[in-house]
């Protein structure tokens, strides 16, 4: 099945030309910024089979002249989809690992058992090494008999065996969002060697969610810096736009211990493979006028002029032809003739993404709207990740359309369990003994099921996943905030949907997998409804996931109806907010608010109570700020960002980019 598909926007506004250039040439002019090797491919299964490639390669080359290879094998979850392919190349005989020395690079904790199903060497193990054909005696991996005491002299010992085998012909791993190798957290400097590292919240968090779990060990083994660096060749992978601002930093910045990555522009043969999503900041990406000619699109012409005004201080139309010409922009110049005609040209564009009518405004002339007038009116699904995400990120869109008397649906894709606290359930559990104390309503059954459940709440330790009782408490907690919010917005209660994907409830802490199942429960409602309008969370960087696989869900179920006749009425935006914000170049429709109407939708927000104070979920622990509240920030931000580009001034914004179904 094909995910992240919403990913194939950036596609349609990047050109192949500036990250797969025809000739070397091309390709030195384009990466003159860049002091790592960067191969930048299309998604991730594309890179996931490069960087397989190379390790195929590199392994026959060491084991023709020398007759073994050394590897180091990272455990992140961008290696992961690179041990899948390699276990296929071992299967089509394109590789042997019968000569091949493993060494696992990182663990967590000390003193990991081999049992520990939160341990890098079991996931190795899973994922490659019990695949193929690699002889157990040479796969290695940091003792077991590990202690605070004793750390540091196995740490030695282990890299002492490293060297007995010659040293590491390669590392496999992945580039994280931190910028670290390994678990070299920001601060470690380049001589560093193998350690017990103490692992920042993020870290924890990213570990978590990688691994399944709620939480995770404050402390990891892991080969230092130098260690890293002694290996002969590097490969390292990227995936994703959260990825994106390390993969700038470790490539084009400075290098620094606090980006231990970019410790990588010292090493001879250090190759760094990312998907496009990731390579969003690289210059020849983000600006690629910096580094070549154009081929100027709308998109791109935007994008220039949007920097360009950031890089002036000046509004859009104050643009001269000498910042053109002082920033790399003549050639705009050129081809328009002047820069008041580039000014007026990408002015009007943006204006005319500023629409008080989300669903069209009807007897209207549309020609420069960016909805349509007809028909009216539109029958619009929204779909929602969690029963919060939909009014968080478009709350003041969700209230206008029912304003104007749409017939508007929301669905609650997932009831999203996991970020109701414990306390919430309890409190939930004791209000509804106390009612049903006082009406004498109570039943033995009723009482054995509140004891078991507090019980289980009480009695769970750290990290360990909910209950299936526990978890549909907590997600019908959640799932009735959503209810109470969508209908202070307007929405008729009938017309909101408790969809539970499978995906969400199929494993612990909401990590399942999209399957057909997902897919056919979004597509037989989109099929019931045949809305005029669908809106879908975004999510390619929802630090958890949940936000893609259900973009996945609702974006799979379109592509298999998109031949249906009804559909060529149905325009898709993708909206973001509780992750992120699109870049305005990129927007195509942004909805404004006043301050009445902005507060009419923080409120919508806080009818979420399990959401609004000690959510378990926060966007960054060093930030005392909720999600939520970043999210409307971003509202603010959009629209400070069109009022400094000269266009009208407003309190916030929502912004919204079109989808396209895929070309077969």
């Amino acid at each position: 099945m094909k995910t992240e598909l919403s990913s194939h926007i950036r596609l349609d506004q990047v050109s192949k030309r500036y990250y797969q250039p025809e000739s070397e040439l091309d390709m030195a002019s384009l990466t003159r910024f860049e002091k790592v090797t960067t191969r930048v491919v299309e998604n991730s299964d594309d890179g996931s089979a490069m960087a397989a490639a190379q390790v195929v390669q590199c392994i026959n080359k060491c084991v023709e002249q020398k007759g073994q290879c050394v590897i180091g094998f990272g455990a992140g979850k961008c290696a992961l989809k690179v041990y899948d392919e390699l276990v296929k190349l071992y299967f089509a005989d394109k590789v042997s690992f019968a000569n091949v020395i493993a060494f696992n690079i990182s663990e967590l904790g000390i003193g990991v058992v081999e049992a520990d199903e939160q341990s890098t060497f079991v996931r190795l193990k899973r994922h490659l090494f019990n695949k193929v054909d690699i002889d157990p005696a040479n796969i290695h991996t940091f003792s077991q008999d590990a202690t605070q005491e004793n750390v540091h002299q196995l740490c030695k010992a282990y890299e002492s065996e490293i060297s007995e085998y010659g040293g590491l012909d390669l590392v496999v791993c992945e580039l994280t969002k931190v910028a670290s190798l390994a678990f070299n957290e920001p601060g470690s400097p380049s001589n560093s060697t193998c350690r017990l590292m103490l692992l920042s919240d993020d870290s924890r968090m990213r570990v978590a969610e990688s691994f399944q779990r709620e939480s995770a060990p404050r402390t990891a083994v892991t080969l230092g810096i130098s260690n890293l660096m002694a290996a002969r060749n590097i490969i390292a992978v990227a995936w994703g736009e959260d990825s994106a601002p390390a993969l700038h930093a470790t490539v084009e910045g400075r290098m620094t211990d606090l980006v231990p990555a970019s410790f990588l522009q010292m090493h001879h043969s250090a190759r760094i493979i990312a998907d496009l999503e990731a390579a969003t900041r690289l210059t020849r990406i983000n600006y690629p006028w910096r580094v070549t000619s154009c081929q100027w699109t709308d998109y791109l012409i935007r994008r220039a002029i949007v920097w360009l005004c950031h890089q002036t201080g000046k509004p859009i139309l104050k643009l001269t032809n000498k910042d053109y010409n002082d920033n790399g922009l003549s050639e705009l110049v050129v081809i328009y003739g002047s820069a008041y005609d580039v000014n007026i040209k990408i002015f009007n564009v943006l204006q005319h993404t500023i629409t008080g009518w989300p669903g069209g405004k009807p007897n209207a002339d549309d020609t420069h709207r960016p909805e349509r007038a007809a028909p009216y009116p539109k029958r619009v699904l929204v779909f929602s990740p969690h029963p919060d995400d939909a009014v968080v990120s478009m709350g003041g869109t969700l209230r206008r359309l029912v304003q104007q008397g749409h017939d508007v649906h929301v669905a609650f894709e997932t009831n999203g369990d996991v970020a109701v606290a414990d306390e919430d359930l309890l409190r939930t559990m004791m209000l509804s003994e106390k009612v049903s104390a006082h009406y004498n309503m109570s039943s033995m059954a009723q009482q054995d099921l509140a004891g078991r459940i507090r019980q289980e709440v009480l009695d769970k330790a750290p990290g360990e996943a909910d209950s299936d009782d526990v978890r549909y408490v907590k997600g019908q907690i959640f799932a009735c905030e959503g209810i109470m919010s969508c209908t202070y917005l307007g929405v008729k209660p009938e017309q909101i949907y408790e969809l539970n994907l499978p995906f969400f409830t199929s494993e612990a802490f909401g990590h399942g997998r999209v399957t057909d199942q997902d897919v056919a429960i979004a597509r037989e409602l989109i099929e019931r409804i045949k809305p005029h309008q669908i809106f879908v969370s975004d999510g390619l960087n929802d630090t958890y996931g949940t936000q893609v696989r259900a973009a996945d869900a609702v974006l799979m179920a379109i592509e298999q109806l998109k031949h249906e006749p009804w559909t060529d009425s149905c325009w898709v935006w993708l909206y973001r907010g509780q992750w992120g914000q699109w870049d305005v170049d990129q927007v195509e429709m942004a909805v404004p608010m006043s301050p009445e109407e902005f507060r009419v939708k923080r409120d919508a927000i806080l009818k979420h109570q399990s959401q609004i104070h000690d959510a378990p979920i926060r966007e960054n622990d060093d930030d005392d700020k909720l999600s939520w509240e970043r999210s409307i920030e971003r509202n603010r931000d959009m629209a400070d960002l069109y009022s400094r580009l000269g266009l009208a001034s407003y309190e916030a914004i929502e912004a919204f980019v079109q989808y396209h179904p895929l070309k077969d």
